[in-house]
């Protein structure tokens, strides 16, 4: 197998590790203070880096107008040495990149060629970064921002390198995004109308029919009478108090356990200690505190419980499909055969809690009181219950005067007697709600993938396996990678094929998410929305791309990776992605990066670099060593696809 000696060179790595350092060491927080305005409004947030795509049409943030807009991105960028960059920025508008109060370059910017300047010092630590986009709202609008040295090819400058200021300005700012988040988290838009044209404007929460089947009557009482007693954190609000509170809650335990539906059927009994396996194997402790856990992360969701809220069945039935009563439930679709579904609920009913003991409610007169609290309490308005409407009627969003945003739901001391259902919010929640509430509502209008993007990977803690476990690639490096068709495929659960067979662990699927998420992760890296479509290529340069992944004096990629039906051919228990699968994947700006210099994309990869510090390549017989000729060639063989010839 063909390999470079320049695979054990890891100056770039260390530079970046060491800017890392130098970033948090000055006590900053990561990422960019990103300002957006347009139409006379201004919004502030956190950015991870300078790069954003904004599509004819649409606004660059939910807190500005679409048309028209300027984009400046301030804060500072972490050098470990005094030395020399060269930045450059694609995009369409007006761009102008100043390092320490000096502008670096200018100039307008087309879409198909990048703005540059020439390379500028950089101090040892700490310097200031400003980089403005300013756009006429023609049509779609991007700005990617890279650098490269001697020794840094071209790449996006490392999220881990930047850094910015906080200040009053942009703490308002996110108070307000912050707000809205919760809003729409806590489903109050589902009693207090507004006109929301986002995705989330039909957020569901757990269907109420047939509830009875899947939920223990014990449970549902708790659970109903204080939430946050058994699940900190969760949305769900305590609907009843004062005296009658418990009572109240016990009456709509009993009518919801009557309504049976359909009751989940009984396998054959799973292995616990198969299921114990499968549980390490899928990763669940990094969203759960397991059963058996002897410390608890408050962070994470407890699962001593399971046995006490899941009727006999109903758990393994729910691990096969969690979605199917509640589509936009953060746990996500595994996609567990009934056998693995029941090993694992084997395993979290042997460790967890006993079942909570309460007589069972077959009151005619609790049930049926039971029903009238439903009705009347506010329930049906987020919970879906065929045959049951809501009695209960509120004040819709823009009739909401500034003095009722610290009363009821919001008030900071409830009444004994308040009606309002009591969310277990923080002050700064509370302040924060309060904010955007006695503001400008017009965000609930206006939808942008990348703040989707931004809200639902921190809910549903993408990053807590990207970057953390061997095989994820980093939650940095997705956006700049993946094509938005094939991601939104990808975590939707639409692909049945697995980009590393070797890795026990499975992407776990988010249908309701999927869309948001994959188109996110292009815009706010820069990218469209859509996958551009490419020219046709030259069949001869896939021809030679075909003999450039061979081991017959290419640079043997089938060593590591497969390519259609042929198999790698030394590597056999961790092999490389399919090269047959590559192309609708991977965007084609991330694979001549990747190509040129992998341990400058991804320092844990074990791809070797083939190119020299100049991009050279070490195969003078094809294009002369021309670099950017001999990757387009492997790329014009990826293109190919399933109909890619076998490699020699």
């Amino acid at each position: 197998m063909f390999r470079s000696e320049r695979f054990f060179r890891t100056p770039v790595l260390l530079h970046w590790i060491a800017a890392a350092c130098l970033a948090r060491a000055a006590d900053r927080p990561a990422g960019l203070h990103m300002t957006v305005s347009s139409g006379g409004a201004t919004d502030q947030s956190a950015w991870p880096n300078a790069q954003l795509f904004v599509p004819a049409g649409e606004p660059a943030t939910p807190f500005v107008a679409p048309g028209a807009f300027t984009a400046t991105w301030t804060g500072f960028v972490a050098s470990e040495l005094r030395a020399e960059y060269a930045f450059e920025a694609e995009g369409v508008g007006e761009i102008r990149v100043e390092v320490n109060g000096t502008e670096a370059f200018s100039g307008k910017g087309d879409g198909t060629k990048p703005v540059t300047g020439p390379a500028v010092k950089l101090n040892k630590g700490a310097n200031a970064l400003k980089v403005q986009l300013k756009t006429d709202g023609a049509g779609d609008a991007f700005l990617r921002l890279y650098w490269s040295n001697k020794e840094t090819p071209r790449n996006p400058v490392p999220a881990a390198a930047l850094s910015h200021d906080d200040s009053p300005g942009l703490k308002a700012s996110m108070a307000l995004h912050e707000g809205r988040d919760l809003f729409l988290e806590g489903r109050c838009i589902r009693c207090h109308a507004a006109k929301a044209t986002i995705p989330e404007g039909a957020m569901d929460a757990p269907s109420l029919t047939g509830i009875g089947g899947r939920r223990n009557e014990a449970w549902l009482a708790r659970w109903i009478e204080n939430p946050q007693s058994l699940r900190a954190g969760t949305p769900m609000p305590r609907v009843f108090a004062g005296a009658d509170a418990k009572a109240n809650a016990t009456a709509v335990a009993a009518y919801l356990a009557s309504l049976k539906g359909k009751t989940a059927e009984l396998g054959k009994p799973g292995d616990k200690e198969l299921g114990r396996v499968l549980y390490e194997k899928l990763l669940c402790a990094s969203c759960h505190n397991p059963p058996d856990a002897t410390q608890s992360d408050p962070a994470k969701i407890g699962q001593k419980a399971v046995k006490a809220k899941f009727a006999p069945g109903a758990l393994a039935a729910f691990l096969v499909k969690p979605e199917e009563h509640f589509a936009w439930i953060r746990m996500p679709n595994f996609r567990l055969s009934p056998d693995e579904a029941a090993h694992l609920a084997a395993y979290l009913e042997s460790a967890a809690d006993a079942p909570f003991e309460a007589p069972a409610g077959t009151d005619p007169a609790a049930i049926a009181r039971g029903r009238a609290l439903v009705e009347s309490s506010g329930c049906v308005d987020c919970h879906v219950l065929e045959g049951v409407k809501s009695t209960r009627t509120a004040k819709a969003l823009a009739d909401i005067g500034a003095d009722r945003w610290t009363a009821g739901c919001l008030a900071d001391a409830p009444t004994e007697d308040s009606k309002a259902p009591r969310y277990a919010f923080t002050e700064s929640q509370r302040g924060a709600l309060r904010a955007w509430g006695n503001g400008d509502h017009a965000s609930l209008g206006r939808a942008t993938a990348a703040d989707f993007l931004t809200r639902h990977s921190a809910h549903l803690q993408c990053a807590e396996c990207h970057g953390k476990h061997e095989g994820f690639p980093s939650w940095e490096l997705l956006g700049g990678k993946l094509k938005p068709e094939w991601a939104t495929r990808f975590i939707g659960g639409q692909e049945s094929w697995k980009p590393r067979t070797w890795l026990e662990a499975r992407m776990p699927a988010f249908p309701a998410y999927a869309a948001g998420l994959g188109t996110g992760l292009a815009t706010r890296h820069g990218l469209p929305a859509v996958t551009a479509t490419e020219a046709p290529g030259s069949g001869d340069d896939a021809e030679k791309g075909r003999k450039l992944v061979s081991a017959n004096g290419g640079f043997s990629c089938v060593s590591c990776h497969g390519a259609g039906d042929f198999a790698a051919t030394a590597v056999f228990e961790a092999p490389g992605i399919n090269l047959a699968r590559s192309f609708e994947r991977i965007q084609p700006d991330y694979f001549r990066r990747w190509l040129r210099s992998p341990m400058s994309v991804d320092s844990t990869t074990k791809m070797p670099a083939y190119f020299d510090e100049e991009g050279k390549s070490p195969l003078p017989e094809f294009y002369g060593g021309d670099g950017p000729k001999t990757m387009a060639a492997v790329w014009e063989y990826l293109r190919l696809g399933s109909k890619m010839p076998k490699p020699e």
